[in-house]
């Protein structure tokens, strides 16, 4: 248990309605595979050398037919090369690129989590009950442009922080929580996976999880650690964070949840009215803690 954090109780029956609601999930074994293979080194902050204790990639097999196939994934996979990496250099979007994210959200609003979400945001007045202005809600907090590289330029969005993931002027990862992009850079080889991240040596993670704190090299520069969802869809992982940081206007809200057989710590940091950065940190799996 984290200390000084209480399960959040409410959210945590949210969430899993959720859960049982991403019919569009990827299924492990079936859907994809992974291998964790070993535990990851200690790398020091700035350091950009990391021991490689995973000699094979972590997706050995991703059934790309469905994220072709599956909406939502196919709107998702469109919006992945729309970013420029480093903060401190502008982003521009195009008339194409703004039309993307809005065929995106479409896709992810016609979903059943997608709709249980607006209903439950709704219902506590924390957006409009008219789905156009629920849509550019989302387009809002998500999409929006703001400057994380000081005074040069709108840099920076929730959606390319937490979905693309972006450097700090080049020397250091930032964000890439979401294992879509994780697996096409690992397949185009701009992805090292390092290893697994566990704590004092207890766990070595199942290959059927469905949340990993791991370690890569992306692009020659190394994040020590990172943690993601696997294998679910856009939408869970937009509602889940959405619906964090909705529920608190505090600059970081870190609550306790149980979502399915995973204890998991929710993270979102606000930037102003957007969302600075989100991802999932697994405190235990099928009751056996990892600290």
């Amino acid at each position: 248990m984290a200390s000084g954090l209480v399960m959040n109780e409410d959210l945590s029956k949210i969430l899993n309605e959720l859960w049982k609601a991403d019919e569009n999930r990827l299924l492990p074994g079936k859907d994809y595979q992974i291998s964790v293979q070993g535990k990851a080194s200690y790398v020091r902050a700035g350091s950009n050398n990391a021991k490689d204790n995973a000699r094979r990639p972590l997706f050995s097999y991703v059934n790309e037919e469905r994220l072709r196939t599956i909406k939502s994934f196919s709107a998702f996979t469109a919006l992945l090369d729309n970013y420029e990496m480093s903060t401190g250099i502008a982003e521009v979007v195009t008339p194409e690129e703004r039309a993307e994210n809005s065929r995106f959200l479409d896709a992810i609003l016609g979903t059943k989590v997608m709709q249980i979400t607006h209903q439950y945001l709704a219902g506590k007045n924390l957006t409009s009950a008219d789905p156009q202005e629920f849509k550019q809600h989302l387009y809002d907090i998500w999409f929006q442009l703001y400057s994380r590289g000081g005074n040069r330029g709108r840099d920076s969005s929730g959606f390319e922080h937490v979905f693309v993931g972006e450097t700090k002027r080049g020397r250091e990862i930032m964000g890439l929580h979401n294992w879509v992009q994780f697996y096409l850079q690992e397949k185009r080889n701009h992805i090292d996976y390092k290893g697994f991240v566990a704590r004092k040596d207890k766990n070595k993670p199942d290959e059927d999880d469905h949340v990993l704190t791991l370690q890569f090299s992306w692009k020659e520069m190394v994040k020590p650690v990172g943690s993601s969802f696997i294998g679910v869809s856009p939408e869970f992982e937009f509602a889940v964070y959405t619906i964090c940081f909705l529920l608190s206007q505090a600059k970081v809200s870190r609550e306790l949840v149980m979502v399915d057989e995973y204890h998991l710590q929710i993270i979102v940091y606000r930037h102003g009215k957007y969302i600075g950065t989100s991802y999932p940190v697994l405190l235990s799996s099928n009751n056996t803690p990892l600290d």
